[in-house]
């Protein structure tokens, strides 16, 4: 069983304020996500690094590409979803939000987000922290969505129980 409707289909393009936007990141995005990413590093690894060991000190552009055309079939596939905050010319990379199935028990998705060091603190930041919530909310089909970082912490969640999976069929 998916974790969404067979006839959700996933928001392609959306406004956030004047300037900026959200779309699904692609692979032809490396050149912009790269340096987004390891300018901030080592704040992301702080925050994501316990839970995802992301990113990696030693991360190179060509992992950094593989990892986001993999982000770019799992959006295809319905299986997750990375979106990119850009500006409108799709010319710097600001910050993403993760939109997951769950992988600890208690939530139908799991949603996280983040923006560069250069935005932390700035009314970007503060955009992205107001419309995310909302966003999921009236945008997305779930019922129990856990804000990761923001309903709880990432120690805390990393403590919770995995999903109860169905039996097997015998």
């Amino acid at each position: 069983m998916s974790w969404l409707p067979e006839d959700f289909v996933h928001p392609l393009h959306e406004p956030l304020v004047e300037g900026f936007h959200l779309r699904p990141i692609r692979a032809e995005d490396t050149e912009i996500d790269y340096p987004a990413v390891m300018g901030s590093r080592e704040r992301l690894f702080e925050i994501f690094g316990p839970a995802w060991g992301w990113p990696a000190a030693t991360m190179t552009i060509e992992a950094d590409r593989a990892d986001l055309a993999r982000h770019e079939r799992e959006a295809e596939a319905h299986q997750s979803f990375n979106y990119a905050l850009l500006d409108s010319a799709e010319t710097a990379l600001f910050g993403c939000v993760y939109i997951d199935p769950p992988e600890r028990a208690g939530a139908d998705a799991e949603v996280s987000w983040w923006v560069v060091n250069e935005r932390v603190g700035t009314g970007l930041e503060a955009a992205l922290d107001a419309f995310v919530p909302r966003w999921i909310a009236e945008r997305w089909p779930f019922g129990r969505p856990r804000l990761i970082g923001r309903d709880l912490s990432w120690a805390e969640w990393i403590a919770l129980p995995a999903p109860e999976q169905p039996p097997a069929p015998e």
